[in-house]
């Protein structure tokens, strides 16, 4: 029997039926995160005028008591938020682990998330092309709204919930995400509204994706149980 933290966790009648729901009503969900994302650019878009009072607040909290203690962390968030890890190894690293678990939804599923998320913060980024905050610290690319870290951290703590399915990696992405927003803001790199933007794109395009796909996810989830990894026979034992 296979007892790893990633053995897949049986599904409840009730989780059942609410997959087959999910499915069935993906477009609902698709048309409540567009209107989610229109509304948020609409924001945005007022904002553009001059700079909101909440983020300049905290900004100017941040740069006061900024110190060396926590830039030094952030700058670890910011290399592997994004980039060269963050863009590609991350992404194909979590997908190759879920081929090795026999789920190629669970891997379609995550791929697809992190390129939708990654392509819609471009396209915003690019619209509005909102400057960066005067204090930053570090290089960044153009447009600061939305954060591309935040989203890509929001998209990997969605997915990675919807499929695993275990509470511990709710929480852990939770806190994964909430310290990926602190530390853009903290280096200066993004305003809050930013980081509030990337998180509600990442986590709109994990959850309008995953609608579709909801009940074969969970079945694929039946059809592995028990069987570990690739290499291992339904008993846990190698080939």
């Amino acid at each position: 029997m296979d007892t790893s933290p990633l053995a897949p966790k049986p599904a409840t009648p009730r989780e059942a039926t609410v997959a087959r729901r999910v499915q069935r009503r993906w477009w609902v969900f698709s048309a409540l995160g567009a209107i989610g994302v229109v509304l948020l650019i609409g924001v945005v878009v007022t904002a553009r005028a001059g700079r909101l009072g909440i983020d300049e607040r905290f900004m100017n909290e941040l740069v006061e008591h900024r110190s060396d203690f926590w830039i030094a962390p952030a700058l670890v968030f910011d290399t592997v938020g994004a980039g060269l890890i963050g863009v590609f190894v991350v992404p194909i690293g979590v997908a190759v682990v879920f081929l090795l678990r026999r789920r190629p939804w669970a891997a379609l599923y995550w791929i697809c998330a992190c390129a939708l998320s990654a392509g819609v913060v471009q396209v915003i980024k690019h619209t509005f092309g909102r400057a960066r905050p005067t204090e930053i610290l570090v290089v960044s690319d153009y447009g600061s709204f939305p954060s591309g870290h935040t989203a890509n951290a929001a998209t990997l703590a969605v997915v990675l919930g919807v499929v695993l399915r275990r509470v511990w990696v709710w929480a852990a992405g939770v806190v994964w995400t909430v310290l990926m927003l602190l530390s853009r803001t903290y280096l200066g790199a993004h305003w809050l509204t930013d980081t509030i933007g990337g998180l509600l794109i990442g986590a709109g395009v994990a959850v309008v994706l995953w609608a579709p796909v909801a009940h074969r996810l969970l079945d694929e989830q039946e059809r592995v149980r028990g069987r570990g990894w690739a290499w291992q026979t339904r008993d846990g034992a190698g080939a």
